[in-house]
C-alpha cells in the first residue's frame, strides 16, 4: 500500500478517535487554565485536516496529502492546544513529504520526529515541561533509542504509543498544577490517543476506538479532578485567536508585540498565512495592531473565566451523581441530601438510594431533587432534606414528581441517621412518614462553627467575627475562641436539659485526626455515662455537628 494511502486513511481514524475521547480529554484541561476545551480543540483541529484530506482525488501523492495536513491543521487550529497540534503535524508532515523511495524506516522515522519536536518547539515561546511538547520529546526520543537498538519499524511504532502513554503518566511530576488536581496533560493525553490510533490503523489492528489505550491506562485511573476555581499559568481573561494574511512581515516584532499583551502568545505558519493565538485583556488591541500590518479572518474570542466556570458546573453535576446508581427495584427508596464523603457513606449504609450534594449555604434546587427523585428504581420515595432551608425544596420536588412520595423535614444529617433507624420495610409510604418523622423528636443537634460577621448569642452575649460558636437547636447559646472547650459546654448545657444517652460527633473536612481524637477523648472523661458514637463525616464549614437522644 501506498505511504501516501496510509497516512491518509490513518489520520481520519486517528481524528475520529481524538473526537471520540474529546469529552475525557477536556475533563483533565487545567493548564495552562481550566477551561476545559483541550479535547474539543484538538479535535476540530484534526477535523480540519480531514476535510482538507477528503478535498484531495485519490491517487493524491504524498506531497500532496503533507501538505493538505499542514495547510488544514494551520486553518483549523483552535485553542493553544490546537495551534501546537498544527505545528507538531507540520513537523511530521514536513519529514515525511521528503521521503521520495515510499518506504518508511526506523530511522526515518526517528529523524521526522526529530524535525517535529524541533518545528513545535521553536513554536512556543516558553516550552513548558509536563504539557503535549513533553510527550512529543519524549516520544521521539524512544524512536532515537529504537533506532539504535536496529528495532523493525513495527517494533518501533508499538514502542512510541507506549512510550507517549508513558510520557503522560509523568506529566504530573513537572507540573504542580497537573500534581495538585489529581489530573495528567489534557493536550499530552490527546496526542497520545492520537498516535494510537494511527499506528492501529497503519498496522492494520482492529479498535474500539471508544477505548482506545493500549498502555491500559484510562483517564479514571490517573485523575481525581478536584472542583478547583483558581486560574493556574494565565491571569487573562480572553482566549483570542485568528487567522492572518500579509507579505513581507517583521515576524520577531510581531511576536514581541504578542508577548506584551498576555501569555500562551503563538503565532505561526509561513507567509502568507499565520495563525495568531494569544490569551490576553485587551483582545482589541491585538487585533488593531495586526489589522494595521494585514489582513484578518476566522477569528474566535473566548472569555476563559465563563469557560471554566463551565468545566466546573459540569464536573460539580458529575460529582453530585458519583456513587449513585439506580440500584435493584424498591417498593420504597430515599433520597438524601448530604456533603462530605462520611456523611455520605453512612447514610448509603443505612439504605438512602442516592445522595444530592448539598446543605448549608449550598441548597440544591427542586430540579436538583426532582432528577434524584425520578433517578430512584422504586415506586415511592421519601426525601431527606437535612436542613431546614431545603425542606420547602424538597416538597415541591415531591409535588412535581410523578412517583408518589413525601418528605420526612429532617433539618440535620443526624436527624437523618435516626429516621433511617425508624424506617420499618413492613410498613406502607404514609405510615412511614409519620414513624420517622416521630424520631425527628427525640434528637437534638449541636452544630459548631466559626462566626462570620458581628453578632448576638441567644442569651444577649457579643459574638465576633472568628468566634467559634455552638448552635443548640437552631440556638446560638455557646460562645467561645476553642473549639474543643465550646464543644464540651455545649454537650453539658443539652445534657442538662434532655438527660441524653448516646452521642453522634461529626467531623468536619478541616478538623485534624488528632484534634478530633483529642475531643473524642475528653468527651469520654467528662460524660462517663453517654454511649458516643464518632465518625469522620467530612462536612465543610462546621468542624463538628453533634446530636444528643
Amino acid at each position: 500500500m501506498m505511504l501516501s494511502h496510509t497516512i491518509r486513511t490513518s489520520f481520519e481514524t486517528a481524528a475520529q478517535a481524538v473526537k471520540v475521547r474529546s469529552e475525557e480529554i477536556n475533563r483533565l484541561n487545567v493548564f495552562p487554565v481550566p477551561d476545559g476545551d483541550t479535547g474539543t480543540n484538538m479535535s476540530l483541529t484534526l477535523a480540519s485536516v480531514v476535510k482538507e484530506l477528503e478535498s484531495l482525488s485519490v491517487n493524491a501523492s504524498l506531497q500532496e496529502v503533507c501538505q493538505a495536513i499542514i495547510h488544514g491543521s494551520l486553518m483549523g487550529a483552535r485553542g493553544n492546544s490546537g495551534v501546537i497540534t498544527s505545528q507538531i503535524l507540520r513537523g511530521l508532515s514536513e519529514g515525511f513529504a521528503e521521503i521520495e523511495d515510499d518506504e518508511l524506516t526506523t530511522k526515518k522515522l526517528a529523524a521526522i520526529f526529530r524535525r517535529s519536536v524541533k518545528v513545535a518547539f521553536q513554536a512556543v515561546r516558553k516550552p513548558v515541561e509536563g504539557t503535549i511538547l513533553t510527550v512529543l520529546k519524549d516520544t521521539s526520543s524512544k524512536i532515537d533509542k529504537m533506532d539504535r537498538q536496529k528495532a523493525s519499524l513495527e517494533e518501533t511504532l508499538e514502542a512510541l504509543v507506549a512510550a507517549a502513554y508513558d510520557s503522560v503518566a509523568h506529566t504530573p511530576d513537572f507540573l504542580p498544577v497537573l500534581k495538585e488536581n489529581g489530573v495528567v496533560d489534557a493536550g499530552g493525553y490527546g496526542l497520545a490517543i492520537f498516535f494510537e490510533a494511527f499506528v492501529n490503523a497503519a498496522l492494520g489492528k482492529e479498535s474500539d476506538l471508544s477505548l482506545i489505550s493500549s498502555s491500559s491506562m484510562t483517564v479514571e485511573d490517573v485523575i481525581n479532578i478536584e472542583l478547583d476555581e483558581d486560574w493556574e499559568g494565565s491571569e487573562f481573561t480572553y482566549c483570542t485567536e485568528f487567522l492572518f494574511q500579509a507579505k513581507g512581515i517583521n515576524v520577531p516584532e510581531i511576536q514581541y508585540f504578542l508577548s506584551t499583551m498576555g501569555d500562551s502568545e503563538l503565532f505561526v505558519g509561513t507567509e502568507p498565512i499565520y495563525k495568531v493565538h494569544v490569551h490576553t485583556d485587551t483582545p482589541d488591541q491585538v487585533l488593531k495592531y495586526m489589522l494595521e500590518r494585514g489582513q484578518i479572518f476566522e477569528v474566535h474570542i473566548h472569555n476563559m473565566n465563563l469557560q471554566a466556570q463551565d468545566r466546573i458546573q459540569l464536573l460539580e453535576s458529575e460529582k453530585a451523581a458519583d456513587g449513585n446508581q439506580a440500584g435493584e427495584h424498591k417498593e420504597l427508596g430515599f433520597v438524601a441530601v448530604a456533603s462530605g464523603n462520611g456523611n455520605e457513606e453512612i447514610l448509603r449504609s443505612l439504605g438512602v438510594d442516592w445522595i444530592v450534594k448539598g446543605g448549608q449555604t449550598m441548597n440544591p434546587s427542586t430540579k436538583d431533587l426532582l432528577e434524584a427523585i425520578e433517578s430512584v428504581n422504586a415506586d415511592k420515595v421519601i426525601v431527606l432534606p437535612n436542613n431546614k432551608n431545603i425542606i420547602l425544596a424538597a416538597q415541591s420536588a415531591v409535588q412535581a414528581s410523578n412517583k408518589p412520595g413525601s418528605v420526612v423535614p429532617t433539618s440535620s444529617i443526624p436527624q437523618s441517621f435516626s429516621a433511617l433507624f425508624a424506617y420499618d420495610a413492613s410498613l406502607d409510604l404514609e405510615d412511614n412518614v409519620e414513624l420517622m418523622t416521630e424520631a425527628l423528636n427525640v434528637v437534638h443537634d449541636i452544630e459548631i462553627t466559626t462566626a462570620v460577621k458581628e453578632s448576638t448569642s441567644a442569651d444577649g452575649k457579643k459574638i465576633h467575627e472568628g468566634d467559634i460558636i455552638a448552635v443548640i437547636d437552631g440556638r446560638i447559646d455557646v460562645v467561645g475562641s476553642d473549639l474543643k472547650s465550646v464543644a464540651l459546654e455545649s454537650i453539658k448545657q443539652l445534657q442538662e436539659k434532655i438527660d441524653g444517652i448516646t452521642l453522634t460527633v461529626l467531623a468536619g473536612d478541616d478538623l485534624a485526626d488528632d484534634l478530633f481524637e483529642e475531643i473524642n477523648s475528653s468527651i469520654e472523661e467528662a460524660f462517663e455515662d453517654l454511649e458516643l458514637d464518632a465518625h469522620r463525616g467530612g462536612q465543610p464549614l462546621y468542624p463538628l455537628i453533634m446530636s444528643l437522644e
